[in-house]
């Protein structure tokens, strides 16, 4: 496994893209064994999601466009969703200690995820979440630069019960990979970067197998 200590307490999620949610929810389930919990929707942005913890502070987020409730005209889609060409691990999250040094970090590596916002949004149990955020539509470093997440007060996702599943790997590669080095070594991830096409894989298990993503 090429997932260090520091990196494994960092990790807050991953964000596998999907363009037919359902589908998507049916393979997973038929290679892990597993079913993803419902997230939520995120009304205002055009998504909604399903959660599989990978730890009891960490998960994959399986998003894809919510048809029912569109992104508003003139605001941008997360992730790209709308541009889409094939379901694929879009970028990933880390939960630093501090947010706002994190953020300061990011920027000194030229991974501009602009301002830190609030959000928040209902659980499929109607518990309300809120959480600071900096994560650009853009996604700096073609999205293998992570975006920042502070949950504050509320509970983490992953730690409240939902279906779980073992991440075995994470790799990451980038044409540009000593930059994405230098950003990684400054945020304490201890990720080795290979020199490749833009590139995020992720290797899962569960009771009924492995499943790369």
């Amino acid at each position: 496994m090429s997932i260090d200590a520091g990196t494994d307490r960092l990790i807050d999620h991953l964000v596998w893209g999907v363009r037919d949610l359902s589908a998507a929810l049916t393979s997973f389930e038929d290679a892990l064994g597993v079913k993803p919990a419902e997230g939520g929707r995120h009304i205002g942005r055009g998504t909604r999601n399903y959660l599989v913890a990978l730890t009891n502070t960490a998960y994959l987020e399986i998003i894809a466009l919510d048809e029912e409730n569109p992104t508003p005209e003139g605001t941008a889609t997360p992730f790209g969703l709308d541009t889409l060409k094939s379901d694929r691990v879009l970028t990933w999250a880390i939960h630093p200690d501090d947010i706002d040094a994190a953020a300061a970090i990011c920027l000194r590596h030229g991974a501009n995820h602009g301002p830190i916002a609030p959000m928040s949004r209902r659980d499929a149990a109607g518990v309300e979440l809120s959480w600071r955020l900096a994560s650009s539509p853009v996604r700096p470093l073609d999205g293998v630069a992570p975006f920042l997440i502070d949950w504050g007060a509320s509970p983490h996702p992953a730690g409240s019960g939902i279906p779980s599943v073992e991440l075995v790997d994470l790799r990451i590669a980038h044409p540009q990979n000593g930059a994405v080095q230098g950003l990684f070594t400054d945020l304490g991830i201890g990720l080795q970067v290979a020199s490749g096409e833009p590139q995020i894989d992720v290797v899962l298990r569960g009771p009924g197998g492995e499943l790369q993503l």
